[in-house]
């Protein structure tokens, strides 16, 4: 294959966003319908109850928000709940193949309650998440030879072992060293077997770059990664996080995730482009009210996707819980595909005295004031989130090239530079360097107070 191409897949990706491809998703879609109506009963239920008795019965895109409501984490719990436990019966009343199709099964982390599983076919493995992965990796830079180390978890989780089971026809060797190994390992395998590209959450990402000079005795930059695909959780889209990130390990970073999305080699962050209409329908819609948010410039919403390949993953108007805001307009990169920013998670939305404020917006502040603070906060809470009793209160470590005698002065510019910033004036309470845990999967930012 000629390297100099645009895209992984030639056919398909020039026609991201295009009426043409909206033909094929409506005719995908109508597929989907008609597999749902036969091995869902949960959704056939409501598809039936509102005319669709078949997916002929779908006459356009549009008619599909009217067809089924979003199926949140919320449902996914009652339907557990109904089912007495048992994770099969869920996923059979669910998936739009026969449960015995499945091959693999991973799951979400199961940090605010049980994990939600994604059940997988080989289908799914091969066409619908690794073809995702070839695309983005492609976008990146990604070329026959490199050596791709995965640092992110292995155990349960979507973005390890499904990776390495997906047919490997791009030409890359897979390192399979999983954060689970400890930061330690993940640097002496990375040196030890000639890493190129290294795939991981953006603050292990960080972490390493402390932990280099110990572990090897050199900086992170001397391991020679050119391409870092960081994803997981925010951090890859903030400024002063790349910065730090493609300054000290002298390589380019792409942003990956929260759906199927990739970002872009433009030297000023895009956002991710949506480089999957083929294979998963992408919407927004109001968070709290669930209709649907028309997709032009600017628009924010709860981000919904539906599957159009496969039968395990099974999205179906599905919502992960993410708040994006969308741009239509071409890239400046010139590649295809709509472009999205994470706004923040809807489970982590805050809010402080009538103002509404997400942990990322947060990370983006504390991050900019990186080296005179280490980049590591906790945001502390006297209660789950939304509701913040005033003030927004923070633990934050100072650099450990801050002196003691200058913190007070690095309090009034950082507190300055939230309330320019989020509109909030926190209280902050100033830790030594290396006093909060790291985190090899994702860190979580919210500390709740026992009662």
């Amino acid at each position: 294959m000629a390297e100099e191409r645009a895209y992984w897949d030639q056919k398909m990706e020039p026609l991201l966003g295009s009426e043409r491809m909206r033909e094929i998703q409506l005719a995908r879609l109508q597929r989907r319908v008609d597999d749902l109506l036969l091995h869902a009963p949960f959704f056939a239920r409501t598809l039936r109850a509102r005319g669709v008795a078949r997916g002929a019965d779908l006459a356009s895109l549009d008619d599909w928000p009217q067809a089924l409501p979003p199926f949140t984490k919320a449902d996914y719990r009652g339907l557990i709940e109904a089912s007495g436990g048992d994770v099969y019966r869920a996923l059979d009343d669910l998936l739009p193949v026969p449960i015995e199709t499945l091959v693999c099964m991973a799951a979400t982390s199961g940090t605010t309650g049980e994990p939600q599983p994604y059940p997988l076919t080989r289908e799914d493995i091969d066409l619908l998440w690794g073809e995702f992965l070839r695309r983005a990796r492609w976008r990146a830079g990604v070329r026959p030879g490199d050596r791709l180390v995965h640092a992110f978890a292995l155990s349960m989780f979507l973005a390890g072992v499904p990776i390495l089971q997906s047919r490997d026809d791009d030409g890359t060797m897979q390192i399979p060293v999983g954060a689970e190994a400890g930061t330690a390992r993940i640097l002496s395998t990375t040196r030890f077997f000639g890493g190129t590209v290294l795939s991981c959450t953006p603050s292990l990402a960080e972490h390493l770059i402390e932990r280099a000079p110990d572990v090897l005795g050199e900086p992170i930059a001397s391991l020679g990664i050119r391409i870092l695909l960081c994803g997981g959780e925010p951090g890859a889209g903030l400024p002063a996080v790349r910065r730090r990130l493609e300054s000290a390990y002298g390589a380019r970073l792409f942003d990956l995730g929260a759906g199927l999305g990739v970002s872009c080699d433009h030297p000023v962050y895009q956002g991710l482009h949506w480089i999957g209409d083929d294979l998963a329908l992408y919407e927004l819609v109001d968070p709290e009210s669930h209709e649907p948010v028309p997709l032009v410039d600017g628009a924010r919403g709860e981000a919904v996707f539906t599957s159009l390949l496969g039968g395990g993953l099974g999205w179906t108007r599905t919502t992960l819980g993410d708040l994006h805001e969308v741009t239509v307009s071409p890239c400046p990169c010139g590649r295809s595909g709509l472009r999205f920013r994470i706004v923040g998670r809807v489970d982590d939305m805050l809010k402080v005295k009538g103002v509404i404020v997400y942990p990322a917006a947060i990370k983006g502040v504390v991050a900019s004031f990186v080296p005179r603070v280490s980049g590591e906060f906790r945001i502390r809470l006297s209660e789950p989130p939304p509701r913040v009793v005033p003030p927004l209160r923070l633990r934050i470590e100072r650099g450990a090239a801050t002196p003691i005698d200058r913190v007070a002065e690095l309090d009034a510019d950082l507190r300055r530079a939230m309330k320019d910033r989020i509109k909030l004036t926190p209280e902050i309470e100033w830790l030594e360097p290396g006093t909060l845990s790291r985190s090899a999967h994702k860190t979580k930012l919210l500390e709740i107070e026992p009662e």
